[in-house]
């Protein structure tokens, strides 16, 4: 609605209660006017009659052929008017000129009283279709449909009609989110339960075979399993608490080089048996704000990850660099780089790519991506045109 609109209906009724208004004060003063002028005519009169009664004849023929007279001021009241004695009124003394004041001001009323009409049934007209579009929008959403309420100006009721909007938006979002986390949960379930029955049916087959021939073997096996196990059960408290929110994490200044450097080195022995070097140049001063431990674990599980797809004799190369805006972290190895089909699910919980090692629980990459959106990050992964697989961190400047 533009400005002229807006404007239309309080000048439509300003100018509609300004008639009436005008119209009542012009009736009231023709009238007062029309009193004082017949009630000083009465005085005078009555005190010629008084002084000289012989001229009373006079003075009747005198009203009857000229009533128009100047209006003096107001004086006695009407009731003792002599002219009431004669038969007249006052509105036998109204000029013509007064006549056509009150039909003007009659005519004034009537048009304030149509233009005030007039306003308030096209406002309530309109008023009335709001409502129905209003109502006719949660009608449709209450069945299931969607649409969307387009403003028409900028009083209470647009208010209103936004304030709907975002409440219905807020729980069409709800519900989403609800039946996203309720998808999510059912994917989640099934997929531990898978996690879990592979361990369980291995030592349940290796008991068996135990007790028929005990060897070192199926203990070992038992052995594996059971560590397994304990690896699934910790990764999924973890995953649970980076998803309530409750993962205890500090916030403090952490050398980039120190992060990488810890993480290269609590894997070292890992990197040794797989016959891996981890390459990381120093690249002057870079830090995050963080919580080193977590943020370690994080880069650990990418590290672990190259380091699986690097054939022996390679190595996993590291750089970082800063600017103003944020600071990145990037993991390369020398493989044959993700699968087409893997890459968009590289970081789905328990999802095992083409190439995944056998013995992995799938949650690595999952946990890495939420430690790092955690502490205000982003982590991706692709491939490199030269050949091999890459992981770049994100960490912005709070």
């Amino acid at each position: 609605m533009n400005v002229g609109k807006k404007m239309a209906v309080p000048a439509g009724i300003l100018l509609a209660v300004s008639l009436l208004v005008t119209s009542l004060c012009t009736v009231f003063l023709i009238s007062y006017y029309d009193r004082a002028h017949f009630q000083m005519m009465g005085e005078i009169y009555q005190e010629i009659i008084e002084s000289q009664p012989e001229a009373e004849q006079i003075i009747f023929s005198v009203l009857k052929n000229d009533l128009h007279r100047s209006k003096p001021l107001m004086g006695a009241p009407a009731e003792e008017n002599i002219l009431y004695a004669y038969g007249y009124r006052q509105s036998d003394f109204q000029p013509a000129a007064s006549r056509m004041v009150a039909i003007f001001a009659a005519a004034g009323a009537l048009a304030g009283g149509m233009i005030f009409l007039l306003i308030f049934f096209s406002w309530h007209k309109k008023e009335i279709e709001r409502v129905k579009n209003l109502t006719e929008y949660l009608e449709k959403i209450n069945t299931g449909g969607s649409g969307v309420l387009m403003q028409t100006g900028e009083d209470e009721y647009v208010k209103l009609q936004d304030e709907i909007y975002k409440t219905v938006t807020e729980l069409y979002q709800t519900r989403d989110a609800a039946l996203e986390a309720k998808k999510n949960f059912a994917e989640n379930l099934y997929n531990i339960a898978h996690q879990l029955k592979t361990p369980i049916t291995s030592i349940s087959l290796s008991m068996q075979m135990m007790q028929e021939t005990p060897s070192l073997h199926q203990m070992e096996q038992v052995r594996a399993q059971l560590l397994r196990l304990n690896a699934l059960e910790e990764a999924l408290l973890l995953l649970s608490r980076i998803d309530s929110g409750t993962l205890p994490l500090e916030c403090r200044e952490v050398d980039v080089f120190t992060l990488l450097e810890l993480a290269a080195g609590n894997l070292q022995e890992l990197f040794r048996e797989a016959g891996v070097s981890v390459d990381i140049p120093e690249n002057g001063s870079a830090s995050i704000r963080g919580d080193l431990e977590w943020t370690m674990e994080a880069v650990m599980n990418l590290l672990k990850n190259c380091m699986e797809h690097t054939p022996p004799g390679g190595c996993v190369h590291c750089s970082y660099e800063q600017n103003p805006l944020y600071t990145q972290i990037k993991i390369q190895d020398e493989g044959v780089g993700f699968a087409k089909e893997d890459l968009p699910h590289i970081f789905e919980r328990f999802y095992r790519g083409r190439d995944a090692k056998k013995d992995g629980i799938g949650v690595g990459l999952s946990l890495a991506k939420g430690i790092v959106e955690s502490q205000n990050g982003t982590l991706s992964a692709g491939n490199r045109k030269e050949g091999g697989a890459y992981f770049e961190i994100h960490f912005y400047q709070a």
